[in-house]
């Protein structure tokens, strides 16, 4: 069982919710970010989504965007983000998920990312521009590393998919709970709920729900419907704004 589904099956019998913070690897600095994982985690998180800087991040809305740019001002590479991973883990060993497009990958070469990564202690991997249809190598360098690979589902997705990504996906299944950017509204209509109820009688793997959620109040309502949390545009605001992130994770710790 990876250090991901280890997480989520402690936490069955206890009914807490996984929380699950996003920021962006280098804004403002790597140094800063290292301090940045720190403080997520002592204030209660219990997985951390690191993004890896890319121009054009398709998915990403206007917040998380700027701080890609700000990291890749710093020349932040993904090269970098994985030395900063092995660095992070000689002082702790809370899971890290990185959340990166699929060009630094392909650049990097399937095989020697994959191989990289698990070397410098990452856990999982998020590719939002990457389907599984079109995954196979991807998929199976993965497996035989035992790196998690997760995969996104919408409010739109068909049950052919939801039987597709729920198959691909490993750790957990992270539902995009809005039909949008990072960032976006977020809205936990009857459609929600019936998709997420979709997902849960085709598998019993963990979902976790992100997009849109930016108070502790809509992590509450979240951690109603799903196993996890994942909060990402919120806290990269405040790091833009130079602010402390502690009080504001706690915050949503407490709420879910």
């Amino acid at each position: 069982m990876s250090n991901i589904s280890l997480v989520f099956d402690k936490f069955k019998t206890s009914g807490r919710k996984a929380l699950i913070p996003y920021i962006m690897a280098g804004d403002p600095t790597l140094a800063a970010t290292k301090k940045y994982i720190s403080a997520l985690e002592q204030a209660g998180a219990d997985i951390i989504e690191l993004g890896v800087p890319f121009s054009d991040p398709l998915a990403d809305g206007p917040t998380i965007q700027r701080a890609a740019e700000r990291a890749i001002k710093q020349k932040v590479t993904l090269r970098k983000v994985l030395k900063l991973v092995s660095e992070v883990r000689k002082s702790t060993d809370i899971p890290i998920i990185l959340m990166t497009y699929y060009n630094p990958v392909f650049k990097f070469g399937v095989s020697s990312f994959v191989k990289a990564a698990v070397k410098a202690g990452v856990d999982g991997l998020i590719v939002p521009d990457l389907i599984p249809d079109e995954a196979d190598d991807y998929i199976k360098e993965a497996r035989r590393h035992k790196l998690d690979t997760i995969f996104l589902l919408a409010p739109t997705s068909t049950p052919d998919r939801i039987k597709k990504i729920s198959g691909a996906s490993t750790g957990f299944i992270y539902y995009v709970s809005i039909t949008g950017i990072t960032g976006s509204k977020l809205s936990a209509g009857p459609k929600m709920r019936r998709t997420l109820s979709s997902i849960k009688r085709v598998t019993n793997k963990p979902v976790a729900v992100g997009f849109g959620i930016s108070t502790p109040e809509e992590a509450s309502s979240m951690s109603g419907l799903a196993d996890g949390v994942i909060v990402g545009s919120a806290i990269v605001k405040l790091i833009s704004q130079g602010k402390d992130i502690s009080h504001f994770v706690r915050a949503l710790r407490k709420a879910i």
